[in-house]
């Protein structure tokens, strides 16, 4: 049994220490945002923050979450994509998302979001080159690239309402 924070929720799970996180949101906690894309943390479609920082949950046991097994020592905060619309930059990506059309198939747009979000925390307004960089761990099949880069900078610039 583990006990993980997910999304400010406490949960215990009975389940082994290594199964991937990926597959406890949503398997156990029926949180089905987060997707599969390569198992292998490659494409970036299962990204969550654990303590505030992007984590391929495809690849993070669960038994690294739980304070009583984890090195990090104390409870680990685990944010999926069903809780990004509670902060306030994550809300702008969503709507930028929505405004631009981002997504085309949607599958992998759970990790760029979560990705966007994260870099615009670390840099208000970045570069075309800190994009690329930022989402080059996340792959879109559909080929998004631009509209994404273009959602980012709108929610850089402000300026959702004319992107």
């Amino acid at each position: 049994m583990f006990s993980i924070s997910v999304n400010g929720e406490q949960h215990t799970v009975d389940v082994p220490g290594d199964k991937p996180l990926l597959w406890v949101l949503r398997d156990e906690l029926k949180l089905t945002g987060t997707k599969y894309g390569c198992g292998r943390a490659m494409c970036g479609a299962c990204t969550v923050y654990i303590d505030g920082e992007p984590a391929r949950s495809c690849v993070t046991p669960v038994k690294a979450l739980d304070p009583s097994h984890s090195k990090a020592g104390g409870p680990r905060q685990v944010t999926t994509i069903e809780a990004i619309s509670s902060d306030a930059i994550g809300q702008q990506v969503q709507a930028a998302w929505d405004a631009l059309n981002v997504p085309q198939c949607g599958y992998c747009q759970s990790g760029q979001v979560m990705a966007a979000t994260a870099l615009l925390h670390q840099i208000a307004h970045p570069t075309d080159r800190d994009i690329d960089e930022a989402m080059s761990g996340n792959l879109c099949r559909c080929g998004t690239y631009p509209r994404i880069r273009k959602a980012i900078h709108s929610v850089a610039s402000g300026d959702r309402d004319n992107p």
